[in-house]
Protein backbone atom coordinates (compact mmCIF):
# COMPACT_ATOMS: atom_id res chain seq x y z
CA UNK A 1 0.00 0.00 0.00
CA UNK A 2 1.29 3.46 -0.92
CA UNK A 3 2.25 6.11 1.60
CA UNK A 4 -0.02 9.05 2.35
CA UNK A 5 1.61 12.26 3.52
CA UNK A 6 0.07 15.03 5.61
CA UNK A 7 2.10 17.90 7.04
CA UNK A 8 1.27 19.22 10.52
CA UNK A 9 3.11 21.85 12.54
CA UNK A 10 3.34 21.46 16.30
CA UNK A 11 4.68 24.10 18.59
CA UNK A 12 6.60 27.06 17.28
CA UNK A 13 9.67 25.36 15.86
CA UNK A 14 8.87 21.74 15.36
CA UNK A 15 7.25 20.02 12.44
CA UNK A 16 6.13 16.43 12.53
CA UNK A 17 4.98 14.51 9.49
CA UNK A 18 2.53 11.65 10.10
CA UNK A 19 3.14 8.91 7.55
CA UNK A 20 0.52 6.20 7.30
CA UNK A 21 1.50 2.79 6.02
CA UNK A 22 -1.13 0.04 6.15
CA UNK A 23 -2.66 0.29 9.64
CA UNK A 24 0.24 2.03 11.33
CA UNK A 25 0.99 5.72 11.68
CA UNK A 26 4.36 7.06 12.67
CA UNK A 27 5.34 10.68 13.21
CA UNK A 28 8.66 11.84 11.85
CA UNK A 29 10.25 15.01 13.20
CA UNK A 30 11.74 17.20 10.50
CA UNK A 31 15.29 18.32 11.42
CA UNK A 32 15.34 22.03 12.24
CA UNK A 33 17.98 22.77 9.60
CA UNK A 34 15.53 21.50 6.97
CA UNK A 35 12.69 23.76 8.14
CA UNK A 36 12.00 27.21 6.74
CA UNK A 37 12.45 29.77 9.58
CA UNK A 38 9.26 31.53 8.41
CA UNK A 39 6.81 28.63 8.14
CA UNK A 40 8.72 25.93 10.08
CA UNK A 41 7.80 23.55 7.25
CA UNK A 42 10.06 21.28 5.21
CA UNK A 43 11.78 23.42 2.58
CA UNK A 44 11.18 22.50 -1.06
CA UNK A 45 13.33 25.18 -2.69
CA UNK A 46 15.92 26.42 -0.14
CA UNK A 47 17.67 29.71 -0.96
CA UNK A 48 20.24 31.83 0.89
CA UNK A 49 19.71 35.57 1.27
CA UNK A 50 22.28 38.31 2.00
CA UNK A 51 22.19 37.70 5.78
CA UNK A 52 23.39 34.12 5.24
CA UNK A 53 20.10 32.57 6.48
CA UNK A 54 18.38 29.92 4.34
CA UNK A 55 14.63 30.10 3.63
CA UNK A 56 12.15 28.36 1.37
CA UNK A 57 12.00 30.51 -1.78
CA UNK A 58 8.21 30.87 -1.81
CA UNK A 59 8.08 32.15 1.78
CA UNK A 60 10.95 34.64 1.54
CA UNK A 61 9.58 36.00 -1.75
CA UNK A 62 6.25 36.69 -0.06
CA UNK A 63 8.15 38.45 2.73
CA UNK A 64 9.96 40.71 0.26
CA UNK A 65 6.80 41.31 -1.80
CA UNK A 66 5.11 42.55 1.39
CA UNK A 67 7.61 45.40 1.44
CA UNK A 68 10.13 44.10 3.96
CA UNK A 69 13.84 44.53 3.19
CA UNK A 70 15.10 42.82 6.32
CA UNK A 71 16.04 39.30 7.31
CA UNK A 72 13.10 37.74 9.21
CA UNK A 73 15.44 35.97 11.65
CA UNK A 74 18.13 38.57 12.35
CA UNK A 75 16.04 41.67 11.51
CA UNK A 76 19.07 43.20 9.78
CA UNK A 77 18.51 45.48 6.80
CA UNK A 78 19.61 43.66 3.65
CA UNK A 79 21.90 45.23 1.10
CA UNK A 80 20.45 42.96 -1.60
CA UNK A 81 17.27 40.93 -2.00
CA UNK A 82 19.02 38.38 -4.18
CA UNK A 83 18.21 34.73 -3.48
CA UNK A 84 20.86 32.11 -4.17
CA UNK A 85 19.85 28.42 -4.36
CA UNK A 86 21.26 26.44 -1.44
CA UNK A 87 22.12 23.26 -3.31
CA UNK A 88 23.85 21.71 -0.31
CA UNK A 89 20.78 21.91 1.93
CA UNK A 90 18.50 20.88 -0.91
CA UNK A 91 20.54 17.72 -1.57
CA UNK A 92 20.62 16.96 2.17
CA UNK A 93 16.82 17.28 2.33
CA UNK A 94 16.41 15.03 -0.70
CA UNK A 95 18.74 12.45 0.83
CA UNK A 96 16.93 12.61 4.17
CA UNK A 97 13.52 12.16 2.52
CA UNK A 98 14.62 8.93 0.86
CA UNK A 99 16.47 7.54 3.87
CA UNK A 100 15.23 5.46 6.78
CA UNK A 101 15.43 8.58 8.96
CA UNK A 102 12.97 10.28 6.65
CA UNK A 103 10.67 7.28 6.84
CA UNK A 104 10.39 7.02 3.07
CA UNK A 105 8.85 10.47 2.62
CA UNK A 106 8.51 11.31 -1.07
CA UNK A 107 11.70 12.94 -2.31
CA UNK A 108 11.24 16.62 -3.13
CA UNK A 109 12.01 17.35 -6.81
CA UNK A 110 14.94 19.51 -7.80
CA UNK A 111 13.38 22.95 -8.36
CA UNK A 112 13.95 24.96 -11.51
CA UNK A 113 15.88 28.13 -10.92
CA UNK A 114 13.58 31.11 -11.63
CA UNK A 115 14.47 33.28 -14.59
CA UNK A 116 16.26 36.55 -13.86
CA UNK A 117 15.59 40.02 -15.25
CA UNK A 118 18.95 39.87 -17.03
CA UNK A 119 18.02 36.62 -18.79
CA UNK A 120 14.66 38.00 -19.92
CA UNK A 121 16.31 41.20 -21.18
CA UNK A 122 18.82 39.12 -23.11
CA UNK A 123 16.07 37.08 -24.78
CA UNK A 124 14.11 40.24 -25.62
CA UNK A 125 17.24 41.82 -27.08
CA UNK A 126 17.84 38.82 -29.31
CA UNK A 127 14.18 38.80 -30.36
CA UNK A 128 14.32 42.50 -31.23
CA UNK A 129 17.47 42.01 -33.30
CA UNK A 130 15.97 39.01 -35.12
CA UNK A 131 12.81 41.02 -35.82
CA UNK A 132 14.81 43.83 -37.40
CA UNK A 133 16.63 41.30 -39.59
CA UNK A 134 13.39 39.57 -40.52
CA UNK A 135 14.89 36.30 -39.23
CA UNK A 136 11.84 34.06 -38.88
CA UNK A 137 13.70 31.08 -37.38
CA UNK A 138 15.49 33.13 -34.72
CA UNK A 139 12.26 34.95 -33.77
CA UNK A 140 10.44 31.65 -33.43
CA UNK A 141 13.19 30.32 -31.15
CA UNK A 142 13.08 33.36 -28.84
CA UNK A 143 9.26 33.37 -28.67
CA UNK A 144 9.30 29.67 -27.74
CA UNK A 145 11.80 30.42 -24.96
CA UNK A 146 9.53 33.09 -23.50
CA UNK A 147 6.59 30.71 -23.75
CA UNK A 148 8.45 27.93 -21.94
CA UNK A 149 9.55 30.30 -19.17
CA UNK A 150 5.93 31.28 -18.62
CA UNK A 151 4.88 27.65 -18.38
CA UNK A 152 7.39 26.94 -15.63
CA UNK A 153 5.99 29.26 -12.97
CA UNK A 154 3.87 32.30 -12.20
CA UNK A 155 7.01 33.99 -10.91
CA UNK A 156 8.63 33.59 -14.32
CA UNK A 157 5.57 35.08 -16.01
CA UNK A 158 5.77 38.10 -13.76
CA UNK A 159 9.46 38.55 -14.48
CA UNK A 160 8.96 38.24 -18.25
CA UNK A 161 6.11 40.72 -18.21
CA UNK A 162 7.94 43.25 -16.03
CA UNK A 163 10.97 43.31 -18.31
CA UNK A 164 9.32 44.57 -21.47
CA UNK A 165 8.62 41.33 -23.33
CA UNK A 166 5.06 42.42 -24.21
CA UNK A 167 6.16 45.34 -26.38
CA UNK A 168 8.90 43.30 -28.07
CA UNK A 169 6.35 40.59 -28.95
CA UNK A 170 3.92 43.17 -30.35
CA UNK A 171 6.65 44.68 -32.52
CA UNK A 172 7.53 41.21 -33.80
CA UNK A 173 3.88 40.43 -34.55
CA UNK A 174 3.49 43.63 -36.56
CA UNK A 175 6.75 43.07 -38.43
CA UNK A 176 5.65 39.62 -39.63
CA UNK A 177 1.94 40.44 -40.06
CA UNK A 178 2.32 40.87 -43.83
CA UNK A 179 4.25 37.62 -44.21
CA UNK A 180 1.79 35.02 -45.50
CA UNK A 181 4.02 32.19 -44.26
CA UNK A 182 4.37 33.44 -40.68
CA UNK A 183 1.14 32.02 -39.25
CA UNK A 184 2.83 29.63 -36.80
CA UNK A 185 5.03 32.39 -35.38
CA UNK A 186 2.06 34.75 -35.04
CA UNK A 187 0.04 32.05 -33.25
CA UNK A 188 2.89 31.52 -30.76
CA UNK A 189 3.16 35.25 -30.12
CA UNK A 190 -0.58 35.57 -29.47
CA UNK A 191 -0.53 32.61 -27.07
CA UNK A 192 2.18 34.35 -25.00
CA UNK A 193 0.42 37.72 -25.15
CA UNK A 194 -2.63 36.24 -23.40
CA UNK A 195 -0.74 36.42 -20.08
CA UNK A 196 1.00 39.71 -20.93
CA UNK A 197 -2.15 41.82 -21.15
CA UNK A 198 -2.90 44.59 -20.61
CA UNK A 199 -0.07 46.09 -22.62
CA UNK A 200 0.93 49.75 -22.97
CA UNK A 201 -0.17 52.12 -25.70
CA UNK A 202 2.96 51.53 -27.80
CA UNK A 203 2.33 47.80 -27.87
CA UNK A 204 -1.34 48.39 -28.65
CA UNK A 205 -0.39 50.58 -31.60
CA UNK A 206 1.62 47.70 -33.08
CA UNK A 207 -1.21 45.17 -32.68
CA UNK A 208 -3.84 47.50 -34.17
CA UNK A 209 -2.15 48.44 -37.43
CA UNK A 210 -4.20 47.38 -40.45
CA UNK A 211 -1.92 44.43 -41.23
CA UNK A 212 -1.76 43.25 -37.59
CA UNK A 213 -5.52 43.48 -37.11
CA UNK A 214 -6.01 41.59 -40.37
CA UNK A 215 -3.83 38.75 -39.11
CA UNK A 216 -5.55 38.66 -35.73
CA UNK A 217 -8.90 38.36 -37.51
CA UNK A 218 -7.44 35.64 -39.74
CA UNK A 219 -6.34 33.68 -36.67
CA UNK A 220 -9.81 34.15 -35.20
CA UNK A 221 -11.39 32.89 -38.41
CA UNK A 222 -9.22 29.78 -38.18
CA UNK A 223 -10.46 29.01 -34.67
CA UNK A 224 -7.71 30.56 -32.52
CA UNK A 225 -9.39 31.45 -29.21
CA UNK A 226 -6.21 33.17 -28.01
CA UNK A 227 -6.74 35.66 -30.85
CA UNK A 228 -10.36 36.11 -29.72
CA UNK A 229 -9.14 36.96 -26.23
CA UNK A 230 -6.46 39.41 -27.42
CA UNK A 231 -8.93 41.21 -29.70
CA UNK A 232 -11.44 41.50 -26.87
CA UNK A 233 -8.80 42.97 -24.56
CA UNK A 234 -7.73 45.50 -27.20
CA UNK A 235 -11.31 46.67 -27.78
CA UNK A 236 -11.84 47.18 -24.06
CA UNK A 237 -8.69 49.31 -23.78
CA UNK A 238 -9.58 51.93 -26.40
CA UNK A 239 -12.72 52.65 -28.44
CA UNK A 240 -10.46 53.71 -31.32
CA UNK A 241 -9.47 50.07 -31.67
CA UNK A 242 -13.15 49.21 -32.17
CA UNK A 243 -13.41 51.67 -35.09
CA UNK A 244 -10.24 50.23 -36.61
CA UNK A 245 -11.52 46.66 -36.31
CA UNK A 246 -14.85 47.42 -38.01
CA UNK A 247 -12.92 48.50 -41.12
CA UNK A 248 -11.37 45.06 -41.56
CA UNK A 249 -12.97 43.20 -44.48
CA UNK A 250 -14.77 40.08 -43.37
CA UNK A 251 -14.48 40.76 -39.65
CA UNK A 252 -18.19 40.09 -39.03
CA UNK A 253 -18.00 36.73 -40.81
CA UNK A 254 -14.93 35.80 -38.73
CA UNK A 255 -16.73 36.48 -35.44
CA UNK A 256 -19.88 34.61 -36.52
CA UNK A 257 -17.75 31.67 -37.58
CA UNK A 258 -16.10 31.79 -34.15
CA UNK A 259 -19.48 31.68 -32.42
CA UNK A 260 -20.79 28.86 -34.58
CA UNK A 261 -17.64 26.87 -33.89
CA UNK A 262 -17.65 27.50 -30.14
CA UNK A 263 -20.84 29.02 -28.73
CA UNK A 264 -19.23 29.32 -25.30
CA UNK A 265 -16.74 31.91 -26.55
CA UNK A 266 -17.61 34.91 -24.41
CA UNK A 267 -14.59 36.72 -25.86
CA UNK A 268 -16.15 36.91 -29.32
CA UNK A 269 -19.53 37.91 -27.91
CA UNK A 270 -17.92 40.74 -25.96
CA UNK A 271 -16.13 42.00 -29.07
CA UNK A 272 -19.32 41.84 -31.13
CA UNK A 273 -21.10 43.85 -28.46
CA UNK A 274 -18.45 46.59 -28.61
CA UNK A 275 -18.68 46.66 -32.39
CA UNK A 276 -22.46 46.95 -32.70
CA UNK A 277 -22.53 49.74 -30.13
CA UNK A 278 -20.05 51.74 -32.18
CA UNK A 279 -20.93 51.27 -35.85
CA UNK A 280 -24.42 51.04 -37.38
CA UNK A 281 -23.10 49.56 -40.62
CA UNK A 282 -21.59 46.76 -38.57
CA UNK A 283 -24.99 46.13 -36.98
CA UNK A 284 -26.55 45.75 -40.42
CA UNK A 285 -23.86 43.34 -41.57
CA UNK A 286 -24.22 41.23 -38.45
CA UNK A 287 -28.00 41.09 -38.89
CA UNK A 288 -27.56 39.97 -42.49
CA UNK A 289 -25.36 37.17 -41.17
CA UNK A 290 -28.13 35.99 -38.81
CA UNK A 291 -26.41 37.09 -35.59
CA UNK A 292 -29.70 37.33 -33.69
CA UNK A 293 -30.56 33.71 -34.41
CA UNK A 294 -27.12 32.61 -33.19
CA UNK A 295 -27.43 34.55 -29.94
CA UNK A 296 -31.01 33.42 -29.31
CA UNK A 297 -29.80 29.82 -29.49
CA UNK A 298 -27.32 30.60 -26.70
CA UNK A 299 -29.88 31.92 -24.24
CA UNK A 300 -30.85 28.75 -22.38
CA UNK A 301 -28.00 26.30 -22.71
CA UNK A 302 -24.98 28.53 -22.14
CA UNK A 303 -23.31 29.61 -18.90
CA UNK A 304 -24.35 32.90 -17.29
CA UNK A 305 -21.50 35.01 -18.67
CA UNK A 306 -22.31 33.94 -22.23
CA UNK A 307 -26.05 34.48 -21.70
CA UNK A 308 -25.45 38.02 -20.48
CA UNK A 309 -23.45 38.91 -23.58
CA UNK A 310 -26.05 37.31 -25.85
CA UNK A 311 -28.78 39.31 -24.10
CA UNK A 312 -26.85 42.56 -24.54
CA UNK A 313 -26.51 41.87 -28.26
CA UNK A 314 -30.20 41.06 -28.66
CA UNK A 315 -31.23 44.43 -27.22
CA UNK A 316 -28.61 46.56 -28.96
CA UNK A 317 -29.27 48.69 -32.02
CA UNK A 318 -32.46 50.34 -33.29
CA UNK A 319 -35.12 47.82 -32.23
CA UNK A 320 -35.10 45.51 -35.23
CA UNK A 321 -32.96 43.06 -33.29
CA UNK A 322 -35.65 42.75 -30.61
CA UNK A 323 -38.32 42.12 -33.23
CA UNK A 324 -36.14 39.54 -34.93
CA UNK A 325 -35.47 37.84 -31.59
CA UNK A 326 -39.22 37.66 -30.98
CA UNK A 327 -39.78 36.08 -34.37
CA UNK A 328 -37.17 33.44 -33.54
CA UNK A 329 -38.88 32.42 -30.30
CA UNK A 330 -36.63 34.24 -27.85
CA UNK A 331 -39.56 35.28 -25.63
CA UNK A 332 -40.29 31.76 -24.49
CA UNK A 333 -36.59 30.96 -24.07
CA UNK A 334 -36.17 33.96 -21.80
CA UNK A 335 -39.13 32.99 -19.62
CA UNK A 336 -37.71 29.47 -19.34
CA UNK A 337 -34.41 31.01 -18.17
CA UNK A 338 -36.22 32.80 -15.36
CA UNK A 339 -38.04 29.65 -14.34
CA UNK A 340 -35.02 27.35 -14.27
CA UNK A 341 -32.95 29.98 -12.47
CA UNK A 342 -30.03 32.23 -13.36
CA UNK A 343 -27.71 34.74 -11.71
CA UNK A 344 -29.01 38.09 -10.49
CA UNK A 345 -27.16 40.01 -13.19
CA UNK A 346 -28.55 37.76 -15.90
CA UNK A 347 -32.04 37.89 -14.39
CA UNK A 348 -32.05 41.70 -14.56
CA UNK A 349 -31.03 41.67 -18.22
CA UNK A 350 -33.63 38.99 -19.04
CA UNK A 351 -36.35 41.03 -17.36
CA UNK A 352 -35.29 44.18 -19.19
CA UNK A 353 -35.31 42.42 -22.55
CA UNK A 354 -38.71 40.84 -21.87
CA UNK A 355 -40.13 44.31 -21.18
CA UNK A 356 -38.65 45.58 -24.43
CA UNK A 357 -40.18 42.62 -26.25
CA UNK A 358 -43.53 43.26 -24.62
CA UNK A 359 -43.42 46.86 -25.83
CA UNK A 360 -42.58 45.79 -29.39
CA UNK A 361 -45.35 43.19 -29.32
CA UNK A 362 -47.92 45.78 -28.25
CA UNK A 363 -46.75 48.36 -30.81
CA UNK A 364 -46.62 45.98 -33.76
CA UNK A 365 -49.45 43.62 -32.90
CA UNK A 366 -47.00 40.76 -32.67
CA UNK A 367 -48.57 37.40 -31.81
CA UNK A 368 -46.39 34.94 -29.96
CA UNK A 369 -47.33 31.47 -31.25
CA UNK A 370 -45.07 29.58 -28.87
CA UNK A 371 -47.94 28.84 -26.44
CA UNK A 372 -46.43 31.23 -23.89
CA UNK A 373 -49.92 31.63 -22.38
CA UNK A 374 -49.34 28.42 -20.47
CA UNK A 375 -46.31 29.90 -18.70
CA UNK A 376 -46.65 31.81 -15.45
CA UNK A 377 -44.65 35.06 -15.70
CA UNK A 378 -44.14 35.36 -11.97
CA UNK A 379 -40.64 36.84 -12.31
CA UNK A 380 -41.67 39.70 -14.59
CA UNK A 381 -43.88 42.65 -13.82
CA UNK A 382 -47.20 42.77 -15.66
CA UNK A 383 -48.52 43.29 -18.23
CA UNK A 384 -47.43 40.71 -20.77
Amino acid sequence: MGLSLRVRRRGSKKETIPVTSCSEEVEITVPSQFQCPISYELMKDPVIIASGITYDRENIEKWFESGYQTCPVTNTVLTSLEQIPNHTIRRMIQGWCGSSLGGGIERIPTPRVPVTSHQVSEICGRLSAATRRGDYAACSEMVRKLKMLGKESERNRKCVKENGAGLVLCVCFDAFSENANASLLLEEIVSVLTWMLPIGSEGQSKLTTKSSFNRLVELLRNGDQNAAFVIKELLELNVAHVHALTKINGVEEAFLKSLNRDTTCVYSLTSIHHMILTNQETVTRFLDLDLVNTTVEMLVDSENSVCEKALMICKSGDGYEVEEALRLGAFKKLVVMLQVGCGEGTKEKVTELLKMMNKVMKMNGFVDRSDSSSIEFKHVKKPF
